[in-house]
């Protein structure tokens, strides 16, 4: 009967020991969140994104595949909520929240993907069904180096602005502008 309570206690402390370890390593992650805002014309536009590092990878053709969907960041999609309608390069995007993805080719410019669905794990089940549209967007793989991924958002008139994405030696933008 003591050996077994022995156990049990054993047993329990362990649990209690891993879980609080579990619980430990979910709360510090390795790609930071982030966030980029800014009010333009009278909307809010908020982007809630992950921040990885370089260290030391190449970026292009690894980290973010040629041809293949990236979800912009890490960890869970990269998300867009804004509260009033804007247009990205052109592509109209109407009140509310979506998820951003891009896709990068060795070709062709980078093209920024709007998706319908703003509450998804990275690019796993991203739906190409699902996008409310995609658009080209001004990209260039010589820019200064930036070792953590950052996206910018600013006004830059009354009813302008701009949206900047920059890791390693790549950068790229698109115009957002309230109609």
């Amino acid at each position: 009967m003591i050996r077994r309570t022995i156990w049990k206690t054993a047993f329990w402390a362990t649990a209690a020991a891993l879980f609080a370890f579990g619980a430990m390593a979910q709360g510090e992650r390795v790609s930071p969140p982030g966030t980029a805002e800014a009010t333009i014309g009278g909307a809010k536009v908020t982007i809630a994104y992950s921040r990885p590092y370089v260290k030391g990878r190449q970026v292009f053709g690894n980290l973010v595949p040629f041809g293949k969907v990236w979800r912009l960041g890490a960890n869970e999609a990269t998300k867009l909520t804004t509260t009033g309608p804007i247009e990205i390069n052109g592509l109209k995007v109407p009140v509310g929240e979506y998820s951003l993805f891009m896709l990068v080719t060795e070709e062709e410019g980078p093209k920024l993907i709007v998706n319908k669905v703003p509450n998804q794990w990275g690019a796993f089940k991203y739906d190409e069904g699902q996008d409310l549209g995609r658009v080209e967007i001004e990209g260039v793989r010589d820019a200064p180096f930036t070792e953590q991924f950052t996206i910018t958002l600013e006004s830059t008139g009354p009813k302008a602005g701009r949206l900047g994405f920059a890791w390693g030696d790549g950068k790229a933008h698109a115009d957002v502008r309230v109609p």
